[in-house]
């Protein structure tokens, strides 16, 4: 069964930091792009935080630019979202998700780009 398991979400102080983990199982990410989006409360969800493409490269939205860094350890099977200078209107579910086979040096940015997600982690910045 191919799954994401994203982690590490929380409760933070405005300013703090986290870092989130995205886990696959059932699929190897050496072949997958990855990217995070997030849902915060009674909105849709937004288009991509950041993803990273299986030759290494990211791209990070403007929004989060700066601020948000993502990574990969495919020995791990595994994605991180550095989040850092967080504020609260960071508060939201954050999810992971994954597609394959990617076209070399494209980023994609948009939802219905990705096939498998994750279930979410809840991040909360508040003091």
């Amino acid at each position: 069964q191919l799954q994401l398991v994203e982690s590490g979400g929380g409760l933070v102080q405005p300013g703090g930091s986290l870092t989130l983990s995205c886990t696959a199982s059932g699929l190897t990410l050496d072949y997958y792009a990855i990217g995070w989006f997030r849902q915060a409360p009674g909105k849709e969800r937004e288009g991509i935080l950041c993803m990273s493409s299986d030759d290494g490269s990211t791209y990070c939205a403007d929004s989060v630019k700066g601020r948000f860094t993502i990574s990969r350890d495919n020995a791990k099977n595994t994605v991180y979202l550095q989040m850092n200078s967080l504020k609260s209107e960071d508060t939201a579910v954050y999810y992971c998700a994954a597609r394959n086979r990617p076209d070399s040096g494209t980023f994609y940015l948009h939802n219905y780009e990705y096939e498998i997600w994750g279930q979410g982690t809840q991040v909360t910045v508040s003091s």
